[in-house]
């Protein structure tokens, strides 16, 4: 298993970002009703948990998309890590918002001009994939080029890789739910009851 991947969920796990309500259901933005919902908002609060991604992203850019320009963060919780991840590979930066200011210019995007120029996004995690690639439009409706996504954790639902694929974008993670339930079941910190209701929900969404 890919070391910064478990690492990474480790200290998802360490950090309480991860929590289990199998009786009832966290409603996710896309309205899908999960059990486990994960709060990678909380990583920014931790420095070495946050070292750590940003560190992993920016690997993970220079390997996926080496011939990235600019950086894009995902509104809102993209733009923390998109800034670091900028300022270690030294690249400019934007964020993109979900819908226009309502003042001023109305910007969707701000930091530069992006046109034709090649865009990485990144946001903290992926379920179904929407507000990612509602950013992915507004980059190209702004003349950018979308080279990829990455992001912090992925639920590994088949959602997510069917808009993906449709919206004919790739996409790379630095860990997901299946190392997330292999670190939680080596250190003993789910029962049995849990992981199966865990494994029977991923399997049937």
């Amino acid at each position: 298993m890919d070391t910064v991947g478990v690492q990474v969920a480790q200290g998802l796990l360490d950090i309480g970002a991860v929590c289990l309500s199998p009786q009832k259901p966290f409603t996710w933005a896309s309205g899908i009703k999960s059990p486990i919902y994960t709060d990678n908002r909380l990583i920014i609060g931790n420095v070495n948990l946050r070292k750590l991604v940003a560190k992993g992203l920016a690997k993970l850019i220079s390997e996926k998309f080496p011939d990235v320009e600019v950086i894009g963060g995902v509104a809102t919780a993209g733009i923390a890590h998109a800034a670091l991840v900028a300022d270690i590979l030294d690249l400019p930066m934007i964020y993109v918002r979900s819908k226009p200011k309502d003042h001023g210019t109305n910007q969707k995007i701000e930091g530069l001009d992006i046109f034709n120029k090649k865009v990485v996004l990144i946001d903290d995690l992926l379920s179904t994939g929407g507000s990612v690639l509602k950013s992915a439009e507004n980059i190209k409706a702004a003349t950018g080029q979308v080279l990829g996504v990455v992001a912090i954790f992925s639920y590994n639902l088949p959602i997510n890789d069917d808009n993906f694929k449709q919206a004919k974008i790739k996409y790379a993670t630095l860990t997901n739910f299946n190392q997330l339930i292999t670190v939680a079941k080596q250190r003993e910190i789910i029962t049995k009851d849990e992981l199966l209701m865990l494994e029977t929900w991923h399997t049937q969404s």
